[in-house]
């Protein structure tokens, strides 16, 4: 059966007069015709009993009508609900972010999103770097937003470069300069993410291509802990520059970081073999256009 043939059925049903079902759906007799028949002969049997005066519903036209009338609105129905995704009235997302991104990108880009497509549903998970591979590899979630990953099956579109800061406790002598090199730095008792933490590494790499060695002095597994340890004098660590307003807000220094000048791109992570719901395009458009200014 199909939903034409169905509206022909039904059409007659309802009105009990070819003529005025032709009139209904704007079909020819002939087309009208055809379309009860085929669907008579699919289902093996007559659903209408026709005289040159009347046509009356058989039985088992009759039994068919409401169930005709549902399949229809449910046809109408996913039709809507489809036409409604495409045209973003309405659909999901699911965003992995690592927390400085999620904290203090997503935000102000999304509420400007929501404002536009208030039908679309969000779903964020602030998640570290790993977890945010993790996620988007398994299909967890659409778009992932973190440093850029090593791997052949993820796509990364950059959105801007994010440089390392240091931060220091707030009576620390460093806090005299505006800026300090990474050998100033390390002369002091240095805590880290926990490895295989891909900060870390990220700073190992750079800093030995620079003849330098990170030692650390204490390590934990978030970027708040890193800042909150740093806050109480227990020493100094370099973060993104994305954190710099939690930073501050836990009470710490955030200087210029040079020799070397540690950068990192941050952008959208996603399946290449993965092709991106009408919505998931949408957040990464708005990202794109909201990002530019962003160092």
């Amino acid at each position: 059966m199909t939903p034409r043939q169905l509206q022909a059925f039904v059409a007659v049903a309802q009105t009990l007069s070819f003529a005025r079902a032709c009139e209904r759906l704007h079909l020819s007799q002939p087309a009208l015709s055809l379309a009860i028949r085929t669907l008579e002969e699919e289902l093996g049997g007559r659903l209408f009993s026709r005289t040159t005066r009347q046509v009356r519903l058989t039985p088992e036209g009759a039994e068919l009508l409401p169930k005709a009338l549902q399949l229809l609105a449910d046809w109408e129905n996913v039709r809507e609900q489809c036409r409604q995704r495409f045209t973003l009235q309405r659909g999901h997302v699911s965003i992995a972010a690592m927390p400085s991104f999620a904290a203090n990108v997503l935000p102000r880009i999304l509420k400007d999103f929501r404002g536009r497509h208030p039908g679309v549903q969000i779903a964020v998970h602030d998640v570290i770097h790993e977890a945010v591979l993790e996620m988007v590899s398994a299909g967890r979630v659409e778009l992932g937003f973190s440093f850029e990953p090593d791997s052949e099956e993820l796509a990364f579109q950059p959105l801007f470069v994010d440089r390392f800061i240091a931060i220091v406790p707030p009576t620390s002598v460093l806090t005299r300069a505006k800026a300090i090199t990474w050998s100033n730095l390390l002369a002091h008792d240095f805590i880290a993410l926990q490895d295989p933490s891909t900060v870390r590494q990220l700073l190992r790499r750079a800093l030995e291509e620079n003849g330098l060695t990170l030692r650390v002095a204490l390590e934990c597994h978030q970027l708040t802990t890193v800042g909150k340890l740093v806050a109480s004098g227990l020493g100094v660590s370099a973060v993104p520059a994305l954190c710099e307003p939690q930073m501050r807000a836990l009470g710490v220094r955030c200087l210029r970081l040079y020799r070397p000048i540690v950068r990192k791109p941050v952008g959208v992570i996603m399946r290449r073999d993965q092709q991106l719901s009408t919505a998931a395009s949408a957040v990464v458009s708005a990202l794109l256009e909201s990002t530019r200014t962003l160092a």
